[in-house]
């Protein structure tokens, strides 16, 4: 498992605990090489120590009121070494592919890196120098913030990948309502002709498909028996009649389509100017969990006299009639709404040393990413910087994340 680093002024050392080959010959081939099992050493300055026969450096990133630079100290024989004769090139190859070439400059009794070492500090390190004709070269890997999980394990534990990229960034404001039927979902039968009900078929709660069979009414013009067929499909809600009743104007039923729902949702004066006709509301049960999401119609003529609210109806798809007139449902509407080219699940965030972070993914490896953050809602917000688009992450499940890289106990000196 790679470890977790923490801040100070000096990136010690580039801590790692993969071996180090040095390997120093003429300009082109290596003379021999050499790995370390243990810790590596640490020089004056804190940083790490590469050494090949007298010559050796010290590798430091230095960040004391500047962007993260490599800093690099020279000597020969443990004597300091004049930094304007060393040719020093660091290469670093970071987990997503990405390639980092860093030439270096004199700056007293050091050499200075052109340029920044983005965070996280995660990548395989080659230094090449060369020195009097001399090339002398190292590699070491330098893994940061990194944890190995296998992907069915994450998935077990509820890790969720998804992909950064775009995303319609608002404020949400929360509506409460009830579900009720759709004023298409009544429909009333009645007999042809008035007379006696001879027989009923169906009682209330009963469920009826259109052409069926539901009474026998005789005429009492007639005195002929004609029957009474439902008219649409659905579930018997009243039943006006039964065996020797007289039938007039009165429905002998009433069937409705539970399918056909809509949520009624009470809108408080507060919400009158920025909750509008025509918005996409994402209907949600009480408890949070998605139901569906639906489109606000007009408001309905009649308010909630009780709650002081206004009301509008959004339609509620409800096919296996699982929702029932009279349940609480709740709504999220999004207002102010602002498309950003990059965002990430809001959850998926986490804290990191000093930043805010996500874990980006590559196979059954997480690695974090710092980012710069801009516009937040609760389910998105906008990465200005850190992230590269079309990423992978841990959209789901991030904490467990962050917990598995934490117990490493693992350090990041600065």
């Amino acid at each position: 498992m790679t470890r977790n680093l923490s801040k100070t002024h000096i990136l010690a050392a580039l801590l790692v605990v993969m071996p180090l080959a040095a390997c120093g010959s003429g300009a082109d081939q290596p003379a021999g090489e050499h790995s370390e099992a243990a810790a590596p050493e640490k020089g004056p300055h804190n940083g790490r120590m590469l050494r090949d026969g007298d010559f050796a450096l010290e590798m430091t990133v230095f960040e004391d009121g500047v962007p993260p630079m490599f800093r690099v100290f020279p000597t020969m024989g443990g004597e300091k070494l004049d930094p304007a004769k060393v040719d020093l090139t660091v290469t670093l190859r970071r987990l997503d592919g990405e390639v980092n070439v860093f030439k270096f400059k004199p700056n007293g009794e050091w050499l200075d890196g052109q340029g920044t070492v983005v965070e996280p500090h995660s990548f395989n390190v080659e230094v090449v120098a060369v020195v009097d004709g001399k090339r002398h070269q190292w590699k070491y890997a330098n893994p940061e913030g990194q944890t190995k999980i296998p992907a069915d394990t994450a998935r077990a534990n509820g890790v969720v990948i998804e992909t950064a990229g775009p995303a319609v960034i608002g404020e949400t404001r929360e509506l409460y309502g009830t579900v009720q039927l759709a004023s298409t979902a009544r429909s009333e039968i009645r007999g042809q002709f008035p007379g006696r009900v001879v027989s009923v078929t169906k009682a209330a709660g009963d469920f009826v498909r259109r052409g069926e069979l539901l009474a026998r009414i005789e005429s009492s013009e007639s005195l002929q028996v004609y029957p009474v067929y439902a008219t649409v499909s659905g579930v018997v809600a009243e039943r006006n009649g039964n065996p020797g009743d007289v039938t007039f104007d009165r429905p002998l039923y009433v069937i409705t389509d539970p399918g056909q729902t809509t949520v009624v949702f009470n809108v408080f004066p507060r919400d009158l100017a920025a909750v509008r006709p025509g918005q996409r509301v994402i209907i949600e049960t009480a408890d949070g969990q998605p139901v569906a999401e639906s489109t606000l119609g007009d408001y309905l003529p009649d308010g909630n006299a009780a709650a002081g609210t206004a009301l509008l109806r959004a339609n509620l798809p409800n096919r296996d009639g699982r929702y029932r007139p009279g349940m609480a449902l709740r709504g999220r509407v999004t207002i102010n709404a602002v498309s950003v080219p990059l965002a990430v699940r809001t959850e998926a965030l986490q804290p990191f040393r000093d930043f805010t972070v996500v874990f980006a993914n590559f196979g059954d490896t997480y690695e974090v990413r710092m980012l710069e953050l801009g516009r937040r809602s609760p389910e998105w917000t906008e990465v200005l910087g850190g992230l590269k688009p079309g990423t992978r992450y841990a959209a789901k499940g991030s904490f467990l994340i962050r917990a598995d890289i934490e117990k490493s106990g693992a350090s990041h000196d600065h």
